[in-house]
C-alpha cells in the first residue's frame, strides 16, 4: 500500500550506483574505496577560519536569492579570467547548493514531457535519473574509448531527432577523466546551433585538468547565450560539504532557474558563501599544489593498471581512471563485486555510468599514494587469478 503513494517515476529510477558500492565498503578498515569522487584534502584553513570569524560576528541570515553579490561578483570574475567568459554578475549568476542543485534546477527549467536530452555515455550517473523525472527522455550519444572517450560530431548527428531538445554535457568527464579541446567544440557547437539545441555544461572539474587547459564550449562564438554553465567548489577547492555551486548563462535563462531556487533552495548557506568568496580571494595556490598531487596519483595509478594487464586511457582531467576489464570475461558489475569481495578494493562498475561505460570500471584517485599503491598490488593479485 505505501508503494501507491510513490510517484511512479521516482519508483522506476534506480538508486546511485556508486552509493551501492559505497555503502558495501563502509565499515571495514580492510577495504581500500576508489569508489566516491571526494577530495582527501582537508579544506584550507584560512577558508575554514574565514568562517569562524564570520560566524562569530553572526553571519547566520539568509542571503539574497541569488547568492551573495560579492560572490557573484568574485565567480564572474574568475570565469572571465580563467576561461574567456563573461557573466553579468547581477543577472547571469546563480548561486546553488552545490553543483547538484545546480543540474537540478537547469533540468526542471528546461525539460519537458516528450523532450529527448542528448548525453555522451559514459557520463555522470545524475543526468539520465534527473531528466527522466522531469518528463524528458534520455538519448545515449556513444563517446568510444578508442576516442578517448570524446563526443564526436558524428555521433551527436546520428542521435539527433525532431525532438531533441538539450545537450549534456560533462567535460572534464567523470567517470572517465577526457575533456575536449576547441578544436574537438567547434564541430560539436555547429551542430547545436544548427539544430536550436540548449546546452547544460557541467564544467566543476574544469579546474582539475592536467596538460591543456580546459576549454568550455561556451566560450566559442555564438554557444554562450544557448549554454548554461555549471560549476562549484566542491572538486577543485575541496568544499564538498560547504555545498556551494553555481550557474551562469543567459538572464532570461537564469530567471527561469531561480524562479524554482526561490521556491525550493531560497538560498544557498551563508557559511558555505563566505567560503567560496575567500577561496576565490585566497585559496587559488592551495588549488593548485592539491591538482599538482592529483597529476602525480594519476601517473601512478594509469601506469599501475597498465602493468597488471588493465588497459587505461590517460584521464587528461577529473581525478578519475577508467580502465577496461572487457579482457576479463567479467561484466562490470560482477568484476566490481568480486573485486571487493575477494580483495577488499571497491571500485564502481562502468555500467552505471550508462551503457558506454560496460566492460570499465572507475577508480578514483583521490585517495592517498599509499592507498593507491595497496590496491594495485590487491587488484595485480585478483587479476592474476582472473586472467
Amino acid at each position: 500500500m505505501l508503494n501507491d503513494w510513490i510517484a511512479p517515476r521516482v519508483r522506476d529510477i534506480p538508486p546511485s550506483g556508486i552509493r551501492a558500492f559505497f555503502d558495501l565498503s563502509a565499515g571495514s578498515e580492510d577495504i581500500i574505496s576508489l569508489g566516491v569522487g571526494e577530495p582527501d584534502f582537508v579544506t584550507p584553513e584560512h577558508i575554514r577560519e574565514a568562517c569562524v570569524q564570520a560566524l562569530r560576528q553572526g553571519a547566520t541570515s539568509y542571503t539574497p536569492n541569488a547568492g551573495l553579490p560579492e560572490l557573484r561578483e568574485g565567480i564572474a570574475d574568475y570565469l572571465h579570467k580563467n576561461f574567456n567568459l563573461r557573466y553579468d554578475p547581477a543577472s547571469e549568476v546563480l548561486v546553488t547548493v552545490g553543483s547538484s542543485e545546480a543540474l537540478d534546477l537547469a533540468l526542471r527549467a528546461f525539460t519537458a514531457p516528450g523532450d529527448e536530452l542528448l548525453l555522451p555515455s559514459p557520463s555522470y550517473i545524475a543526468y539520465s535519473p534527473i531528466g527522466y523525472l522531469n518528463g524528458g527522455t534520455v538519448v545515449e550519444v556513444e563517446a568510444r574509448a578508442e576516442g578517448g572517450f570524446k563526443l564526436t560530431a558524428e555521433a551527436l548527428q546520428r542521435a539527433i531527432t525532431p525532438r531533441s531538445k538539450l545537450l549534456m554535457l560533462n567535460y572534464p568527464n567523470n567517470p572517465t577523466g577526457a575533456i575536449m579541446t576547441a578544436e574537438d567544440w567547434q564541430p560539436i557547437a555547429d551542430i547545436v546551433k544548427e539544430n536550436n539545441l540548449l546546452v547544460i555544461s557541467d564544467e566543476v572539474y574544469a579546474e582539475l585538468t592536467y596538460d591543456r587547459k580546459h576549454v568550455s564550449i561556451a566560450s566559442l562564438p555564438g554557444m554562450q547565450e544557448r549554454t548554461i554553465v555549471l560549476s562549484g567548489f566542491s572538486k577543485a577547492f575541496a568544499m564538498t560539504g560547504w555545498r556551494i555551486g553555481y550557474a551562469c548563462g543567459h538572464r532570461d535563462l537564469l530567471a527561469a532557474m531561480l524562479k524554482i531556487h526561490q521556491y525550493t533552495a531560497m538560498c544557498a548557506p551563508v557559511l558555505g558563501q563566505i567560503a567560496a568568496i575567500e577561496s576565490l580571494r585566497h585559496g587559488l595556490e592551495a588549488m593548485n599544489e592539491m591538482r599538482e598531487v592529483y597529476r602525480q596519483r594519476r601517473e601512478l595509478v594509469v601506469n599501475g593498471f597498465r602493468s597488471i594487464g588493465m588497459p587505461c586511457h590517460v584521464p587528461e582531467g577529473a581525478f578519475y581512471a577508467f580502465p577496461s576489464i572487457a579482457h576479463t570475461g567479467l561484466d562490470s558489475e560482477t568484476f566490481a563485486l568480486q573485486l571487493l569481495k575477494e580483495s577488499g578494493v571497491a571500485v564502481v562498475p562502468g555500467h552505471v555510468f550508462g551503457a558506454g561505460g560496460e566492460g570499465h570500471i572507475r577508480c578514483s584517485y583521490s585517495v592517498s599514494t599509499q592507498k593507491l599503491s595497496l590496491a594495485l598490488e590487491r587488484m595485480e593479485s585478483f587479476m592474476k587469478a582472473k586472467v
